[in-house]
């Protein structure tokens, strides 16, 4: 099933390449590019709530 979804294409180290299918399989993604979307949308979030958190420290 086609997607209209941009699409790209990383290059990773074998180390990096182990750890996104371990946790692939501990978490039971259906395949590779689903846990490796989901570790995206992890760090952006944590990223998000780190400046979140400098932010309201410099504006105490």
């Amino acid at each position: 099933m086609p997607t209209e979804k941009p699409r790209y294409t990383i290059i990773v180290d074998e180390e990096l390449l182990r750890k996104i299918d371990d946790f692939r399989f501990e978490n039971r993604y259906p395949s590779r590019s689903a846990a490796t979307l989901d570790l995206i949308r992890l760090g952006m979030e944590s990223l998000k709530k780190e400046q979140q958190g400098k932010s309201d420290k410099n504006l105490s």
